[in-house]
Formats: structure tokens, sequence, C-alpha cells
């Protein structure tokens, strides 16, 4: 039934407001990496005592995306939307200016919780002012602002670093957030408070911030400390504190009247599938970008713009698809669509992993590099518009919430899972082949210690230090880190391609040919 919103005149500005505050808070969770070596040096610390810069903003934001969906749901997603952007904008600015370290960590906590805000309610806003087959044309355009956004971070950052200093990152977000704020005012059709005569579920909204904390914290700190034992109690006391709690958030929303999260979405095969999917997507796609980044600039050479610029080979596909996946949603089944996107990107990965050695270039990665932008091209608008199928008008925040719940845990546990398994590969190649260099043994168990601590992201620093440089293993040696490093990396394509394969069967199983109420209302 057509309630008159079509025939809103500003609804594509309404988008365009929505898609830049979108696309700002998905660029804040990866575009600071590039930023990292000038701010080791402008605040005189490390990069470990610089990795809270990025933990702050992961954790809070992962926390804070189903607290701000359940607003919006409730008093308005409009006004939780604006009220979110206003709080980004003025902690990126506190972010530019920061003195110290410890205002950088605040502010980046604060940012997150405009970022939640803004991404938890934006495809919300766009299902409510859009209906029929627009709707699935501006989730599809939505989509691929997503989609574009987390691997635009080494393309935009290095090109701001470079040219106007860390600074930069931040400032940027203020004149643009301005432009979305005034935009959001003067286009954007508020939705009903559908939480006028509810209570809010505050227990709800503890244990369910309590538990993802937990979760990802426990997360990060495996990551942190990669050799350490999943039974170390600062691993394991934080994952276990995660899933209890985040199970006691189950039983208790189970039994109110009013709950934060309606916990039928869970009986649901089709919204299970879409958040299995959605899960595939960041640990498969999301968390591969930190690793391709990695080969790209620390073993291939190039620089953090230069590298941005050819990711674009992964980018670009979500604006040209993006667009597109509305009409082809409206004619074939999105969930084969879905389904079998997947196993594009699990060919591409296959690509990758075939293509890692000692002379590999971007010449060998573009092919695979266009088969996962494709892949991430169609499948995350397509899976807007189905993890909207069939969902109440008032609990569209909350879905669209889960969703990137999902994408974001999927994010985390992808980068700590593959950089365990490209760990575990890179470690045992190093302690088969570096002793057959020629060195001393003393000496090569001293490079051995000093590239495992190093890991395989900077091993490369160790075996191109002057130091080794003035040895006769030199070349031995870095011949070794290089066949290391592209043992671990085929393994973390290879896991990449398995984990996109569960979500196409996930997609196929679980999915179903849902048709909303006004799928077919059009202009």
């Amino acid at each position: 039934m057509d309630n008159g919103t079509n025939k809103h005149p500003h609804r594509w500005l309404a988008l365009t407001a929505m898609s830049l505050g979108t696309f700002m808070g998905l660029l804040d969770v990866t575009v600071v990496n590039v930023a990292l070596p000038t701010m080791v040096r402008q605040f005189n610390t490390t990069f470990t005592s610089l990795q809270w810069v990025l933990n702050a903003y992961t954790l809070v934001y992962a926390v804070s995306l189903m607290i701000m969906s359940k607003l919006g749901d409730m008093y308005g997603r409009k006004k939780i939307f604006l009220g979110s952007l206003i709080l980004f904008v003025v902690a990126s600015a506190v972010n530019g200016m920061a003195p110290s370290l410890l205002v950088l960590d605040i502010g980046r906590g604060v940012q997150a919780i405009g970022g939640a805000g803004m991404n938890s309610l934006a495809m919300a806003l766009v299902a409510s002012n859009f209906e029929g087959r627009q709707r699935g044309t501006a989730l599809g355009i939505l989509g691929s602002v997503i989609g574009i956004s987390s691997a635009s971070g080494p393309l935009i950052g290095g090109y701001l670093v470079e040219h106007f200093g860390w600074p930069s990152i931040f400032y940027v977000n203020v004149p643009v957030g301005i432009i979305t704020v005034i935009m959001t005012i003067i286009f954007v059709q508020e939705t009903p408070s559908y939480g006028k005569n509810e209570r809010v579920d505050l227990w709800g909204m503890v244990l369910s911030a309590a538990g993802l904390f937990s979760l990802i914290y426990g997360l990060i700190t495996k990551e942190s400390h990669p050799h350490w034992s999943w039974l170390e109690l600062q691993v394991s006391g934080w994952l276990v504190a995660g899933l209890v709690l985040l199970v006691i958030f189950v039983v208790v929303e189970s039994r109110l009247e009013q709950p934060m999260m309606n916990v039928a979405f869970f009986k649901k095969p089709h919204f299970i599938g879409t958040v299995v999917v959605a899960f595939a997507l960041g640990a498969g796609i999301y968390s591969f970008n930190t690793f391709l980044t990695a080969l790209m600039q620390n073993y291939i050479g190039y620089s953090a713009f230069d590298t941005g610029v050819r990711q674009l080979t992964i980018s670009i596909w979500s604006l040209i698809l993006g667009p597109l996946t509305g009409i082809l949603g409206a004619k074939f089944p999105k969930k084969r669509l879905i389904g079998f996107s997947l196993l594009v990107g699990a060919m591409g990965f296959l690509v990758i992993a075939n293509a890692v050695g000692p002379q590999v270039s971007f010449a060998n990665l573009w092919p695979g590099m266009i088969l996962i932008g494709i892949t991430n091209g169609m499948v995350n608008p397509l899976l807007n518009t189905a993890g909207m199928e069939g969902v109440a008008p008032q609990e569209m925040g909350m879905a669209s919430g889960l969703l990137n719940v999902f994408r974001q845990l999927g994010t985390t546990v992808g980068v700590v899972g593959f950089g365990l398994v490209q760990d575990t590969r890179y470690e045992q190649y190093l302690s088969a082949h570096l002793s057959s260099t020629g060195m001393p043994a003393k000496m090569a168990d001293g490079i051995h210690s000093a590239l495992v601590t190093a890991g395989p992201f900077s091993g490369h620093s160790i075996a191109w230090s002057a130091q080794l440089a003035k040895t006769p293993f030199a070349h031995a040696v870095r011949q070794v880190v290089i066949r290391a490093y592209d043992r671990g990396m085929s393994a973390v394509a290879l896991c990449a391609a398995v984990v996109v394969v569960i979500g196409s069967v996930a997609a196929l199983a679980l999915m179903r040919n849902q048709v909303s109420a006004d799928a077919q209302t059009d202009d």
C-alpha cells in the first residue's frame, strides 16, 4: 500500500545524506591504519600503545549498534541518526586537536557511538523513506556505499596523511558532517516514535553491551597476543563471559513484554540466513582487506596511497553493481543471487592463493581482486534488502542493527582467526627452513625469535634491516622470510574461500524468496 512516501520529492537527496553518514562512519574503522606511523612519531609512543586508537573505535562501535538501533525504533530514527551524526562530527574535531593519546582514545570511543548510530539507522531510514522497487534500488545504493567505504581507507587516508598530516583524517569529517546534518534536517523524513508507550529495556541494553564488549575484547586480546593460548585466562575469561552474558540477554529478552530485541528474529530461517551471510561477508571479505593491504605495502612495496588506488579494483564494483542490484533483486531470487555471488568471491580467493609467491605483483593479483569486488558489490546491497523483508516497520532499526553487528563481529573474528592461521604457517616454514641458510645455530635461533615476535606483517623489516644486510646470510634469510609469508598468506586466502562458501550454503539453504507487502509499489 502506498502511504505517499514515494511522492516525497526529495527522497534521493535524503538517500545522499544517509549515504554520506554511513560512508564517514565505516571509513573511520579503517582510515586510521595508514596514519599510525605518523602518530607514533607525533605522540612519541609505540605501535602497541597506539593500538587502542583502532580498538576503541571497534569495541564501542560494535557495542553501540543494537542500542542505537533500538533507540531509533522507539523515539524516531531521524532524531537518533541526527544526534549520532552531530556527536560524530564533534568527536572528529576533538580527535584532530587531541593533545595526548588518552584524549584521542576517548575521542575515538565517543566517535564510535556516533558512527554506530549513523550506520545502524541509515538502512532503516532508507527502508522507511522508500517503497516498492525504489526501496530495493535505494538499499542497493546504500549497500554500495557500505562496500566501498571499508576498502577506501588506505586510499583516502594515505592521500590525507601524505599531504595534510594525520589530523586531517578527522578534520575532513567536519565539513562533510555539517553538510550531512543540514541535508538530513531538510530532506530526511522522520519515522513514527514507536516507543511512546514503551519502557526502555535497561537490562537488555546493559547485557547486550556487556556481552558484545567481553566477546570482542577477548578477540582483540588474542589478536594482540597471538602466541597466547586460547585457554589463557585473559583470553578465555573474556570470551566465556561474553557468551554467558549474551545467553542471559536472550533469556531475559524472551521473558519481557517490551524487550530491547525481539528474539523471534532468530526463529525465522530467512533472517538466520541473512545474519550468517553478514558474518561471512565480514569474516571473508572485509577482514581479508587487512591482509591484502599488508601484502601490498609491506612485501610488494607499494605506498599507502598506491595500495589504495590498486584496491579500487575491489571497491569500484560496489559503485558499478550496487544500483543494479535493485533491478536484479526484483527479477531473480535474492537467495540465489547472494549464494552464487559468494561463490564468485570464493574463486577470487583461490586465484589469489595461487598467485601469491616471491615475485607476486599487482598484475598477478588483480583477476582475483576483481572477482572479490564483484561479490562485495552484489552481496552487500542484496543483503540489505533481504534483511528488511518480512520485518515490521517498528523493528526495522533493530533488524539493520543486527545485520551490522554480525558483519562487524565477522570482521573481528576474521582478522583474529586468519591472523592465527597466517602466524602458524609462517612460523612453521621459518622453523623448517631458517637453519638451511648457513647461519650459525645461535644466530639462527636469535633471528628466528625476532621474526616470530615481529610476526608476518613486520617480519620484512627485520629481514631487510641494516644489521642483517652486513652478513653473508642476508639474501638467504630474506628468501626464507618471503616464502614463509607467502605460505601464510595463501592459507589466509584459502580460509577466506571456505568462509564465503559457508555463507553461500547458508544463503541457498536458509533464505527464502520473500516479497514485501509493497514490493510491487512504484511511482
